[in-house]
């Protein structure tokens, strides 16, 4: 396979808009260490005052679990409460849900997603609160993630309709599949960024009135720390944006695109 040495990321190109679109998650995530004092009352009161919008919130600690194996002997588990790592925020009326965490921020947009334009406002409104209140100078990574389901007929287990590529039983086995998983990892050539894209089944509660679910779930992620400042996310979020809809329109199908028209 020849590999381009750089890859164009052309965010002139534009993409179909899909009124009943998939998406059943959308998420981003911004690893950045608080520099300033990360104390529950503080944070707390900050983050209530200012955002009355959200009440449903709860407190969480970092917990962290180590596994001990010896030969001849069982696993020895031990877990290390390091103390108070943040909140978690829930809106009233639409379906957001947000993080504020001692090592980073994650917004995320539940179903029905509406748009790019407005998960886009609601997650840096967030987010700036966030870098007033942790004043963080560098961020290790950004990611973000959307999760979309394809909800197929009952008894429809013709994967190739709805997405390519699809899974493919040995050629000497003409059996339906169970389950499947199926994850890729990509570079983008040219660019700090990575591509992580997984393929999978999710089975239904009936599967007399309901079909199997196709998820195909998509991050990117920068791949590389970097400073800070007043245009650090303006100019990646685009571009990440653009390669997530690239993924996605090139591993659907046109009987799956027609049916996100309707």
């Amino acid at each position: 396979m020849i590999v381009n040495a750089e890859f164009k990321i052309d965010l002139n190109k534009g993409f179909p808009t899909l009124p009943n679109a998939p998406i059943v998650e959308a998420a981003l995530g911004i690893q950045a260490r608080a520099e300033s004092p990360w104390e529950a009352p503080t944070v707390s009161q900050k983050i209530k005052a200012t955002l009355p919008e959200y009440p449903k919130i709860a407190s969480h600690n970092q917990i962290v679990q180590e596994i001990k194996l010896r030969p001849k002997k069982a696993p020895e588990t031990t877990t290390q409460d390091l103390g108070w790592n943040g909140l978690r925020i829930q809106s009233e009326v639409k379906p957001h849900i947000a993080q504020f965490n001692r090592d980073g921020f994650l917004f995320s947009r539940l179903h029905p997603y509406e748009t790019w334009e407005s998960f886009l406002a609601e997650a840096q409104r967030l987010w700036q609160l966030y870098v007033d209140i942790a004043r963080p100078t560098q961020v290790q990574q950004i990611s973000l993630r959307y999760i979309n389901r394809i909800d197929l007929p009952p008894k429809d287990m013709e994967f190739e309709d709805y997405i390519q590529p699809a899974p493919q039983a040995p050629q000497n086995m003409n059996v339906p599949f169970y389950g499947f998983f199926h994850q890729d990892i990509l570079a983008v050539p040219g660019h700090d960024y990575s591509i992580n894209i997984i393929r999978t089944i999710q089975h239904p509660e009936d599967p007399t009135t309901h079909g199997l679910g196709l998820i195909l779930d998509i991050t990117v992620m920068t791949i590389q720390p970097f400073a800070l400042g007043p245009e650090a996310l303006e100019k990646r979020l685009p571009e990440m944006r653009w390669l997530k809809n690239e993924v996605f329109y090139g591993s659907i199908t046109e009987k799956a695109l027609k049916s996100f028209k309707c």
